[in-house]
């Protein structure tokens, strides 16, 4: 599968949508938060509350010019909160941009990649014994948010660094993330017991993997690749052309994503500026 810079910037400008609506219903919720959201250069910047990893600025420098006067006063409004500004910059953004970022300060954290496979064929997956994955009822929601917040909170080991949010924020971004228009959730039991959870967004024709983990005990037992299996044929059913997913470079989850047809489209530079 080939990226250009259309179809990257189709693909971050529904994360930018997300990462908005997540802001708006914080907003909502958590009025003393003081999120907003902004347009920047064709992008979105959004923050949704003090450290949440949806606090960033994604899709822009895909077919339109920085304005450096925008960027200055949205980092103002970022500095008032002391939140540090990250940007996730596409390999596939105006390449000038990545100069005048470090110019402006910002330090190179590192990097992620978004994967893409077509959905016009999915292959068949063996059945894992025991195992069942369905949507989350209302009655379920706590089980969700509980696996949820276990599995990212220990994270498998990478090349690059994991980003582990402590688990009080953790809550409220799964608290907001459910919110978001498109979304579904969905609960992997194994032999009755809780093993996995993941997510899903529909957003035109594109389906995002919002996230996937699985309960430390339950790992390597073929249960993530079982829910994306899962959400794979329900984005299809859906009327989906093409499912995305971000992962850390040399990560378990692109191991898994590529093992099912995902091809690397191009990755992201997370840059930061924090304020002395």
């Amino acid at each position: 599968m080939f990226a250009d810079v259309a179809l990257a910037a189709a693909v971050d400008r529904a994360e930018g949508r997300l990462v908005a609506e997540i802001a708006e219903g914080a907003a909502a919720r958590r009025p003393q938060a003081r999120s907003l959201v902004k347009t920047l250069s064709g992008g979105v910047v959004a923050y949704t509350g003090p450290a949440a990893p949806s606090n960033k600025a994604i899709a822009i420098g895909l077919g339109e010019p920085l304005e450096e006067g925008q960027l200055a006063a949205i980092e103002a409004e970022w500095r008032s909160r002391n939140e540090p500004m990250r940007i996730e910059l596409a390999t596939l953004a105006d390449s000038r941009i990545g100069a005048v970022l470090t110019a402006r300060g910002y330090r190179l954290l590192g990097f992620e990649n978004v994967l893409g496979r077509s959905l016009d064929l999915l292959d068949e997956t063996a059945p894992v014994n025991g195992l069942t994955i369905a949507p989350v009822e209302a009655s379920d929601e706590a089980s969700w948010f509980d696996v949820m917040v276990e599995g990212f909170a220990a994270p498998d080991p990478s090349p690059a660094p994991a980003e582990v949010c402590p688990r009080e924020i953790l809550q409220e971004v799964f608290a907001d993330l459910a919110g978001a228009s498109g979304f579904v959730r969905y609960l992997a039991r194994l032999d009755g017991e809780l093993a996995g959870a993941a997510s899903l967004r529909l957003d035109g024709a594109i389906a995002q993997l919002c996230g996937a983990t699985t309960v430390p005990a339950f790992r390597r037992r073929g249960i993530q690749t079982a829910m994306l299996h899962r959400r794979l044929a329900d984005a299809r059913k859906a009327g989906c052309t093409l499912a995305v997913i971000t992962t850390q470079p040399g990560s378990k989850s692109q191991e898994n994503t590529q093992k099912r047809g995902f091809e690397l489209l191009y990755a992201r530079a997370i840059l930061v500026r924090e304020w002395m």
